[in-house]
């Protein structure tokens, strides 16, 4: 090889490794100039997660804060709301159980009175007797009552509103509860088929009332943040913090203490009256129990 053709090739692999030496640089800038990717790192001074540059992708990590502490003080605030409630609510639980109670006593037994009571029938009479016979009869015909009851809870739960805006709540709860209290004991008093049909329509207004008086006060109580009045009769801002939701579910809970307590003693009061027609007494006499708690409910202009 000749030294002109010598120096050319020297030339050109000069100029080759030089343009690899090149193309090497600029992927490095390239590679130096390609940012970290954005990871999410907790910001000391505000409290809170924030979106921050971190340097070294694969040491980022989410923090997350233990609110361990928080559940059980949530728990503890949530069993101790249901243990100390304001004396308002109380009176509101107490009238609803005494509501309760009163229906359940039509609800469960009125066929029962209806067969024994007002057609003289027997539920232990051998099968095909007459009295057996009149007690089914009787027991068909409290039917229609109910359905009367339930016919009248379906127009007064349309009213009931309109009724409120006018007259007060206070007046509705308590007029309400008067009217099916007059109307079990008439019912008791005549025993008459007529009398189970008419006075049937008192009990619509008491089922009606109890879906809609207690939970309207409680929505009410909680509209306002107060559940009390000051010295001057106006309404007083609390501190103490309430949810909705378990007072809601606190009244609702008495339906289940109503059953339980009726379960024990209705019973032992058929058994000493002698009667079933103590089955509409009581639940006239609970429904006006009712009534002188539910005078005292406090109503906050409602």
């Amino acid at each position: 090889m000749s030294s002109s053709e010598k120096s050319h090739l020297d030339d050109c692999s000069s100029t080759n490794y030089g343009a690899m030496n090149n193309d090497d640089d600029i992927n490095h800038e390239n590679i130096e100039k390609i940012p970290s990717e954005p990871t999410f790192t907790k910001n000391e001074n505000i409290g809170e997660t924030s979106f921050t540059e971190n340097q070294n992708p694969m040491m980022s990590t989410i923090e997350c804060p233990s609110d361990s502490n928080e559940e059980v003080q949530s728990l503890l605030h949530y069993l101790l709301s249901i243990v100390y409630m304001p004396y308002s609510l109380r009176i509101v639980c107490l009238t609803n159980l005494f509501c309760w109670m009163s229906h359940v006593c039509y609800s469960l037994y009125f066929t029962d009175f209806v067969g024994e009571a007002v057609f003289n029938g027997d539920p232990r009479a051998i099968e095909g007797t007459i009295p057996q016979r009149k007690y089914e009869e009787g027991v068909r015909f409290g039917c229609w009552g109910m359905a009367m009851y339930s016919l009248s809870c379906a127009c007064y739960s349309m009213v009931i509103d309109k009724l409120i805006q006018r007259f007060r709540a206070k007046s509705v709860y308590i007029g309400g509860l008067l009217f099916y209290c007059l109307g079990m004991t008439l019912m008791a008093l005549t025993r008459t088929k007529l009398s189970v049909i008419l006075f049937s329509w008192t009990a619509g207004v008491m089922y009606s009332t109890l879906f809609t008086m207690p939970y309207l006060l409680v929505a009410h109580y909680h509209s306002l943040k107060t559940f009390e009045l000051d010295e001057s009769g106006c309404a007083k801002m609390g501190s103490e913090v309430r949810g909705l939701g378990t007072d809601v579910a606190i009244i609702s809970s008495m339906v289940f203490l109503a059953q339980f307590l009726l379960s024990i003693c209705m019973g032992t009061i058929v058994k000493l009256a002698g009667t079933t027609t103590a089955v509409i007494t009581t639940a006239s006499f609970l429904s006006f129990c009712a009534a002188l708690t539910a005078s005292k409910i406090i109503y906050l202009d409602l």
